[in-house]
This record gives structure tokens, C-alpha cells and sequence, in this order.
């Protein structure tokens, strides 16, 4: 976990896929929480669709590359790929319900504290994040408590949705960082097949254990979560992971905090959840700590100018040297 992963440089199309990634993931919690369905049964379900949908084309251009994961070298990777779906299904398991416990607004501000476990996780692994990066995680994630308009409510009933969300943001830092040692070597699609598909099944397991029903749902239920797996799931987390190639997992988890108000946004207009008047502010102060994180980030990466060539100690510069 501790090996350097390389990156490229951030250009036009890395910026489109963000936005892209953002705009889906928003979406995620208001369509839970909408669903008429167990939050468990619906991260099952979004899982399964999504393996079924890359499944045969995977199979079909990726054959030797899942291979490749079983046998020598390659199974280092392989595992990766593996815990990577079970930090996915805890994530799951604890964010999910929690937007059924606790406002869209808490759930989603909490599992904002991802970046600050992403940050932890880098400095296990020996990455000294820049203070510049640790200042923009944190004025970000207050950013996203703010603009999402957390509202804590007293109960035993939202206090445990609370401390579910954040658990759930943990599993997603843990998450992403398998996932961007296994991209170092392994294809997006290949990557995302095997983490899916082993986060599908665990979450299956613990819906019979637990007995969630997975079916008789209504019609409007089953399209959310259509909804869910073509968008937060396919080009949401997808694109996530596509990014782990291209910028650090630090940064992507703090650019996946602007969820938190687009989250809000459609809430506010479809669930009728109106966020407090602090959320512009907040998504100011939210916006400020992702361009300081992406800046800091940047600039610790940019190669260090070489220095001048020193002469040697009895070297006579050329300009006073005498003529031949």
C-alpha cells in the first residue's frame, strides 16, 4: 500500500470526467431516500445491475487481464481489487441506511469527513501531505457541513444515522485507496467488474442474514434504483475510479465533497427538504477548500527546478580567463 502511485497531469478532459462524476454522485442520497425499498437491498441491487451491465463487455475485452489477477505477480492486484469491494460494501452498509435514519442533508455533510480518513490513511503510508492540503481539506469539509445545512437532529433515531455516515465516510476513504493501488496496473472496467461484483455479493449475504426483502417493490422504487445504477453508480463512482489514474485519491475524495450541495440542490427541489440560508456560503467556503487541496496538490507534485552545476573549487570562470 505504501509504493508511490503515479499520476498525470490534470488537463481539459480530467476536469469534464469531475464535473461528470460530481453530477452523478449528487443524485445518490436523494434517490435513496426516495426509494420505497431497505437501504441495503438498494446498494445490493445497484451493485448487481452495475456488474451485469459491465460484465460482458469486460469478459469480452478484458479476458486475459482477469486472468492476469489469479496468477503470479498479478494477484497482488487482484486482492486489492477484492478488498476494494468489501471497504465498498461497508461503505454501503453504513451510509445507505444512514439517509434513512437522518436528514439526506446529515447523512451526506457526514460522509463528507472522508478526505480528513483519506489524509490519515496517506500519512500511514508515508505521504507527508502538504499544510496547504490538510488547510484546504479542512475549510472544505466545513464547507460541506454548511452548504448540505446539516441539521443534527436530537434523537437517538438521527444520532445513530449520524454515526453511521461517518463510519460510511471511513469505508469510502479505505475504499478509495485500494482502489488507486489497484489502478496503477489494472483497467478501469476490470478494476470496477470485480470490486462491484465482490460488493454485490457480501451485501447479498448480509440482506439473507438479515432478512431484507429484494423484491416486491413498486414501480417508482425499481426505476430510483435504475436511476441509481446508471448514474451515481455507473458514471459516478466509475469516473471516481477512473480519476485514481490521473489525480490522487486525497483529491478526488475532497472533490467528491461537492456531492454535499448538489445533494442538497436536488433534495431541496424534488423532495421538497429546503436547505437553510448558510448554504450558499457554505458552498463558497466549500469551493475555496477544494481549489486550495487541488493548488497545494499540485504544487507538491510539480518536479523541483535542477540546480546549477557547481564549478569545482579551483575552477577560474570563463570570463576571466586568460586568452590562449
Amino acid at each position: 500500500m505504501a509504493a508511490p502511485v503515479p499520476h498525470r497531469s490534470p488537463d481539459l478532459l480530467t476536469a469534464g470526467i469531475v464535473v461528470l462524476a460530481v453530477a452523478a454522485v449528487s443524485s445518490s442520497a436523494p434517490l435513496v431516500a426516495f426509494a420505497a425499498a431497505p437501504a441495503l437491498a438498494i446498494a445490493f441491487w445497484r451493485n448487481l445491475l452495475s456488474v451485469a451491465a459491465l460484465g460482458p463487455f469486460a469478459l469480452a475485452r478484458r479476458r486475459a487481464e482477469f486472468r492476469a489477477l489469479t496468477v503470479g505477480t498479478g494477484r497482488r492486484e487482484g486482492w486489492y481489487c477484492v478488498l476494494s469491494g468489501v471497504a465498498l460494501a461497508a461503505h454501503f452498509a453504513t451510509w445507505m441506511p444512514s439517509t434513512k435514519l437522518t436528514s439526506v442533508a446529515a447523512a451526506t455533510a457526514l460522509v463528507a469527513t472522508q478526505p480528513v480518513w483519506q489524509g490519515l490513511i496517506a500519512r500511514a503510508q508515508g505521504r507527508r501531505l502538504p499544510a496547504a492540503v490538510w488547510a484546504g481539506i479542512g475549510v472544505a469539509v466545513a464547507g460541506a457541513v454548511l452548504a448540505s445545512g446539516a441539521d443534527f437532529a436530537v434523537s437517538g433515531r438521527a444520532f445513530a444515522g449520524d454515526l453511521l455516515a461517518v463510519a460510511g465516510g471511513a469505508f469510502a476513504a479505505v475504499y478509495t485507496a485500494l482502489g488507486e493501488r489497484a489502478r496503477t496496473t489494472v483497467s478501469t472496467t476490470t478494476y470496477t467488474t470485480v470490486c462491484y461484483g465482490v460488493c454485490a455479493l457480501i451485501l447479498l449475504v448480509v440482506c439473507l442474514v438479515g432478512g431484507v426483502p429484494l423484491a416486491g417493490y413498486d414501480t417508482g422504487t425499481w426505476l430510483a434504483i435504475l436511476g441509481l445504477v446508471g448514474g451515481a453508480q455507473l458514471l459516478g463512482h466509475s469516473m471516481f475510479n477512473h480519476l485514481l489514474r490521473r489525480i490522487p485519491a486525497t483529491t478526488v475524495s475532497v472533490l467528491a465533497l461537492l456531492e454535499a450541495p448538489g445533494a442538497a440542490l436536488v433534495a431541496w427541489v424534488w423532495l421538497g427538504q429546503l436547505p437553510p440560508a448558510v448554504a450558499l456560503p457554505g458552498l463558497a467556503v466549500l469551493l475555496l477548500g477544494v481549489v486550495v487541496v487541488v493548488l497545494g496538490a499540485a504544487r507538491a507534485a510539480r518536479p523541483a527546478a535542477p540546480l546549477p552545476t557547481p564549478l569545482p573549487a579551483d575552477a577560474t570562470p570563463l570570463s576571466e580567463r586568460p586568452p590562449a
